[in-house]
Protein backbone atom coordinates (compact mmCIF):
# COMPACT_ATOMS: atom_id res chain seq x y z
CA UNK A 1 0.00 0.00 0.00
CA UNK A 2 1.51 3.34 -1.15
CA UNK A 3 1.78 6.27 1.66
CA UNK A 4 1.02 9.54 0.45
CA UNK A 5 2.91 12.14 2.31
CA UNK A 6 0.93 14.19 4.52
CA UNK A 7 0.30 17.80 3.82
CA UNK A 8 1.35 19.87 7.20
CA UNK A 9 2.03 23.09 7.83
CA UNK A 10 4.77 24.14 9.01
CA UNK A 11 2.61 26.30 11.99
CA UNK A 12 1.82 24.80 14.87
CA UNK A 13 -1.94 25.74 15.90
CA UNK A 14 -0.60 28.42 18.16
CA UNK A 15 1.62 30.19 15.51
CA UNK A 16 -0.46 30.11 13.24
CA UNK A 17 -3.42 31.71 15.56
CA UNK A 18 -0.79 34.47 16.45
CA UNK A 19 0.37 35.12 12.88
CA UNK A 20 -3.80 35.52 12.45
CA UNK A 21 -4.12 37.99 15.23
CA UNK A 22 -1.07 39.30 14.72
CA UNK A 23 -2.02 40.26 10.95
CA UNK A 24 -5.18 41.27 11.65
CA UNK A 25 -4.33 44.00 14.58
CA UNK A 26 -1.51 45.66 11.95
CA UNK A 27 -4.48 45.72 9.30
CA UNK A 28 -6.66 47.63 11.54
CA UNK A 29 -4.44 49.71 12.67
CA UNK A 30 -3.84 51.31 9.01
CA UNK A 31 -7.56 51.01 8.18
CA UNK A 32 -8.13 53.45 10.92
CA UNK A 33 -5.16 55.47 10.16
CA UNK A 34 -7.65 56.03 7.02
CA UNK A 35 -11.19 55.86 8.10
CA UNK A 36 -13.74 55.35 11.01
CA UNK A 37 -14.19 51.78 12.26
CA UNK A 38 -17.46 52.07 11.19
CA UNK A 39 -16.48 52.17 7.91
CA UNK A 40 -14.27 49.17 8.30
CA UNK A 41 -16.20 45.84 6.98
CA UNK A 42 -14.78 42.78 7.80
CA UNK A 43 -14.40 41.91 4.68
CA UNK A 44 -12.02 44.41 3.80
CA UNK A 45 -10.21 43.52 7.40
CA UNK A 46 -9.89 40.29 6.72
CA UNK A 47 -8.91 40.85 2.79
CA UNK A 48 -6.04 43.05 4.01
CA UNK A 49 -5.02 40.92 6.93
CA UNK A 50 -4.52 37.84 4.40
CA UNK A 51 -6.84 35.45 6.39
CA UNK A 52 -10.56 34.36 5.95
CA UNK A 53 -13.32 35.89 8.24
CA UNK A 54 -13.88 32.20 9.65
CA UNK A 55 -10.32 32.97 10.98
CA UNK A 56 -11.63 36.40 12.12
CA UNK A 57 -14.64 35.18 13.95
CA UNK A 58 -12.84 32.53 15.66
CA UNK A 59 -10.60 35.37 17.46
CA UNK A 60 -12.96 38.21 17.61
CA UNK A 61 -16.63 39.14 18.07
CA UNK A 62 -16.44 42.12 16.82
CA UNK A 63 -13.89 45.00 15.06
CA UNK A 64 -13.46 46.27 18.51
CA UNK A 65 -12.20 43.26 19.96
CA UNK A 66 -8.85 43.50 17.90
CA UNK A 67 -8.58 47.23 19.38
CA UNK A 68 -9.13 45.96 23.18
CA UNK A 69 -6.84 42.49 22.98
CA UNK A 70 -4.10 45.19 21.71
CA UNK A 71 -4.79 47.51 24.31
CA UNK A 72 -4.27 44.35 26.94
CA UNK A 73 -0.95 43.79 24.79
CA UNK A 74 0.08 47.38 25.42
CA UNK A 75 -0.53 47.30 28.94
CA UNK A 76 1.02 44.47 30.13
CA UNK A 77 4.34 46.05 31.00
CA UNK A 78 2.20 48.71 33.04
CA UNK A 79 0.48 45.34 34.44
CA UNK A 80 3.75 43.77 35.30
CA UNK A 81 5.33 47.12 37.08
CA UNK A 82 2.05 47.12 39.31
CA UNK A 83 2.42 43.89 40.04
CA UNK A 84 5.66 43.78 41.31
CA UNK A 85 4.61 46.57 43.91
CA UNK A 86 1.27 46.35 44.11
CA UNK A 87 1.04 48.74 46.79
CA UNK A 88 1.92 51.88 44.67
CA UNK A 89 0.50 55.17 45.74
CA UNK A 90 -1.90 56.76 43.46
CA UNK A 91 0.79 59.57 42.53
CA UNK A 92 2.72 56.49 41.50
CA UNK A 93 0.42 54.44 39.48
CA UNK A 94 -0.38 57.96 37.65
CA UNK A 95 2.82 58.58 36.85
CA UNK A 96 3.15 54.94 35.27
CA UNK A 97 -0.34 54.65 33.58
CA UNK A 98 0.60 58.32 31.87
CA UNK A 99 4.36 57.04 30.97
CA UNK A 100 2.85 54.28 29.41
CA UNK A 101 0.10 56.59 27.38
CA UNK A 102 3.47 58.92 26.64
CA UNK A 103 5.39 55.65 25.19
CA UNK A 104 2.57 55.06 22.89
CA UNK A 105 0.99 58.23 22.14
CA UNK A 106 0.82 57.21 17.98
CA UNK A 107 -1.30 54.43 19.29
CA UNK A 108 -3.67 56.15 21.90
CA UNK A 109 -3.74 59.45 19.51
CA UNK A 110 -5.29 57.29 16.74
CA UNK A 111 -7.87 55.91 19.02
CA UNK A 112 -8.76 59.65 20.33
CA UNK A 113 -9.19 60.42 16.90
CA UNK A 114 -11.41 57.28 16.17
CA UNK A 115 -13.37 58.15 19.41
CA UNK A 116 -12.46 55.00 20.37
CA UNK A 117 -11.45 55.93 23.59
CA UNK A 118 -14.02 54.14 25.83
CA UNK A 119 -12.86 50.95 24.63
CA UNK A 120 -10.24 51.87 27.58
CA UNK A 121 -12.52 52.11 30.75
CA UNK A 122 -13.39 48.42 30.93
CA UNK A 123 -9.57 47.53 30.79
CA UNK A 124 -8.87 49.89 32.95
CA UNK A 125 -11.57 48.92 35.35
CA UNK A 126 -10.10 45.26 34.99
CA UNK A 127 -6.84 45.96 35.67
CA UNK A 128 -7.43 47.70 38.63
CA UNK A 129 -9.27 44.98 40.04
CA UNK A 130 -13.26 46.24 40.14
CA UNK A 131 -15.71 43.30 40.39
CA UNK A 132 -19.09 44.49 41.79
CA UNK A 133 -19.27 41.42 43.29
CA UNK A 134 -16.18 42.23 45.99
CA UNK A 135 -16.94 43.18 49.46
CA UNK A 136 -17.92 46.82 49.66
CA UNK A 137 -15.12 48.34 50.46
CA UNK A 138 -12.81 46.58 47.80
CA UNK A 139 -15.94 47.35 45.04
CA UNK A 140 -15.82 50.58 45.65
CA UNK A 141 -11.93 51.22 46.48
CA UNK A 142 -11.15 49.72 43.25
CA UNK A 143 -13.88 51.22 41.22
CA UNK A 144 -12.63 54.76 42.80
CA UNK A 145 -9.21 54.24 41.21
CA UNK A 146 -10.20 52.69 37.71
CA UNK A 147 -12.71 55.62 36.98
CA UNK A 148 -10.68 58.50 38.70
CA UNK A 149 -7.41 57.47 36.09
CA UNK A 150 -10.14 56.76 33.29
CA UNK A 151 -11.64 59.95 33.72
CA UNK A 152 -8.10 61.52 33.73
CA UNK A 153 -7.23 59.90 30.37
CA UNK A 154 -10.10 60.70 28.68
CA UNK A 155 -9.79 64.50 29.62
CA UNK A 156 -5.67 64.54 29.07
CA UNK A 157 -6.77 62.73 25.44
CA UNK A 158 -9.63 65.54 24.69
CA UNK A 159 -6.67 68.32 26.15
CA UNK A 160 -5.11 67.27 23.03
CA UNK A 161 -2.47 64.64 25.16
CA UNK A 162 -0.13 68.07 25.64
CA UNK A 163 0.06 67.73 29.60
CA UNK A 164 3.39 66.22 30.61
CA UNK A 165 2.85 63.08 33.46
CA UNK A 166 4.95 65.91 35.64
CA UNK A 167 1.86 68.19 35.25
CA UNK A 168 -0.62 65.88 36.11
CA UNK A 169 1.13 64.24 39.25
CA UNK A 170 1.59 67.76 40.31
CA UNK A 171 -2.26 67.86 40.71
CA UNK A 172 -2.68 65.10 43.11
CA UNK A 173 -2.35 65.09 46.96
CA UNK A 174 1.06 64.70 48.75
Amino acid sequence: MEQKAKNVSPFSNESRNAYIVEHLTSSMLALLEEKPIAEISISELCGMAGVGRTSFYRNYEDKEGIIKAYIRRLFQDWVDKWKTAPDLSVKETVQIVFSHFEANRDFYSLLNKRGLVYLLKDIILDLCGFDPEQELAAAYSSAYVGFFLYGWIEVWFRRGMKDTTEELIAYLPQ
